[in-house]
């Protein structure tokens, strides 16, 4: 999913931390939701002006900070 549009960084917004569309919801919270157990249908449901796909572009951008080349192992 293409999240450009979707996901906005602006200093004057929640501390310049990455947001949905210009909106005070910044992505980690929507991930923090989701990783609660609630459901995309309940974020919508309390968040009546967030959509289906701000949902998604909140988890394609974490999964796109993930991606990792390769893991290496460090010495304890």
């Amino acid at each position: 999913m293409n999240h450009s549009g979707r996901i906005t960084l602006d200093p004057s917004i929640c501390h310049g931390k990455p947001c949905i569309r210009g909106l005070r919801y910044p992505v980690e919270s929507l991930l923090e939701l989701l990783a609660g157990g609630m459901s995309t249908e309940e974020i919508l449901a309390d968040y009546e002006d967030l959509e289906r796909e701000d949902v998604l572009a909140a988890l394609s951008y974490a999964a796109r900070l993930a991606h990792v080349k390769r893991m290496e192992r460090f010495a304890a």
